[in-house]
């Protein structure tokens, strides 16, 4: 008798306080938004623009190089230094050009995913409040196996919570 109240009173404890976790998808949480979709084309339609001024600086500079590779041989050593200073002039502003437009295309990125990366934050900490959750987890950080019975996927309650953030 005294082992099986003692059993009681050991597990009791946790019977009582169950812990709830929970299990989301934020990347498709993430992706399904009208928001997401209009920043994510914003940011791919800057850097479509980016490449292209890119390619035509290139193109720029190929061009100045055929130049010069056949009429270099014609040049006297002051005009073929010129040109080959000029050649190298061209490519340091391409390469400065990579450099500013990757910055800025970060810069772009950063400024139109965060407000949305905040709501979904706040989104799945709402879900986690109201379902009592302990953890909620994202499924797209890698996370390889969820149990279905000891976790909950909330990804469904997350849509709709970010739906009535709006």
């Amino acid at each position: 008798m005294k082992k099986l109240i003692l059993m009681l009173m050991l597990f009791a404890p946790m019977a009582t306080f169950a812990q709830k976790f929970g299990h989301v998808n934020a990347q498709a949480v993430m992706e399904s938004l009208p928001d997401f979709i209009k920043a994510r084309a914003e940011v791919e339609g800057q850097a479509k623009a980016y490449d292209n001024d890119l390619k035509a600086m290139q193109d720029e500079i190929q061009k100045k190089y055929d130049e010069y590779d056949k009429t270099k041989a014609t040049m006297n050593e002051t005009k073929r230094n010129e040109t080959e200073a000029s050649i190298q002039q061209l490519m340091q502003k391409f390469q400065q050009a990579q450099q500013d437009n990757s910055q800025a295309l970060q810069k772009l990125q950063n400024e139109k995913m965060q407000p949305i990366v905040t709501k979904l934050q706040t989104a799945i900490k709402n879900v986690g409040k109201a379902g009592g959750y302990v953890y909620i987890m994202d499924l797209s950080s890698g996370i390889p196996y969820i149990s279905d019975t000891l976790s909950k996927d909330v990804t469904a309650e997350v849509k709709a919570e970010i739906n009535k953030l709006k």
